[in-house]
């Protein structure tokens, strides 16, 4: 049995599509391998706001670690060592800073989560 199949099993069926979504976006398969130092799926996190600017998110809400998508290693000059993104979802849709959405999920950076 493929490594795919084995997560499939553990996924809701919405989580199941947002994942075939992901993949075909991609144009190939998604990791499977969830970081030891990572949150675990399912976790109830807290989205916040940015100390330095009105953003990414118009308020403070709540959501849930998405097992649909692997945490990932930020791959932007401006991340802090080691951070992680995780796919959230939202318990209610959201705009973003800018007005765009609603969101029902979004990747978002570790140092935007803090875990209830």
């Amino acid at each position: 049995m493929r490594q795919t199949e084995d997560v499939d099993d553990q996924l809701s069926e919405d989580e199941t599509v947002d994942r075939r979504a992901l993949e075909a976006i991609i144009g190939r398969g998604l990791d499977d391998e969830w970081p030891a130092d990572a949150l675990p799926p399912g976790t109830r996190v807290r989205v916040i706001q940015d100390q330095e600017w009105v953003g990414p998110w118009r308020e403070i809400f709540l959501g849930t670690i998405d097992r649909a998508l692997v945490p990932q290693r930020v791959n932007n000059r401006v991340a802090r060592a080691g951070e992680l993104e995780y796919l959230v979802t939202f318990d209610e849709p959201q705009l973003d800073a800018s007005g765009e959405g609603p969101y029902r999920k979004a990747v978002i950076w570790d140092r935007y989560l803090q875990q209830l």
